[in-house]
């Protein structure tokens, strides 16, 4: 019994001491004139899911949760938008040459044919998020234009 109390004092130290330790937020006060929104001039119900669906991870600016300010989801957060940012960023849309745009709008079709974004472990929290069958089809058709415009 007594050991279990050290380890849960030890565990409930380390829990709180790890609290201090900062992390990065993903979040800008300007919309920059390379944003996907604003280069595609896109319509105002499209823009409205991809900000709910795609923004936090994929952008520079991320709306936070209260449970981002606890440790260690701060870390998985952080690391989580990163990776995303990384795979596409649509605040850099129009620094992408036509080529790397065109591979983009094609990964993003599949991503979401496929059920892959949004993913599973975002829309379980945020339900906004999730996509209708509806709503996917509208992004879908959206993208496949702007891929033909690009051509």
């Amino acid at each position: 019994m007594k050991i279990a109390k050290i380890i849960a004092l030890i565990l409930l130290v380390g829990f709180v001491g790890i609290q201090i330790v900062p992390t990065d937020f993903n979040q800008s006060d300007t919309v920059p004139k390379t944003d996907f929104l604003l280069v595609n001039n896109t319509s105002e119900n499209i823009s409205t899911l991809l900000q709910e669906s795609c923004y936090d991870c994929h952008s520079n600016n991320t709306r936070y949760p209260w449970y981002n300010k606890v440790q260690p989801v701060a870390w998985f957060l952080e690391n989580h938008i990163k990776d995303g940012k990384e795979e596409l960023n649509f605040n850099e849309w129009d620094t992408y040459t036509n080529r790397r745009k065109n591979s983009k709008l094609k990964s993003i079709i599949s991503q979401i044919k496929d059920d892959e974004m949004p993913l599973a472990s975002y829309t379980l929290i945020h339900k906004d998020a999730e996509l209708s069958k509806p709503e996917k089809t509208l992004i879908i058709d959206y993208i496949n234009n702007l891929k033909e415009k690009l051509k």
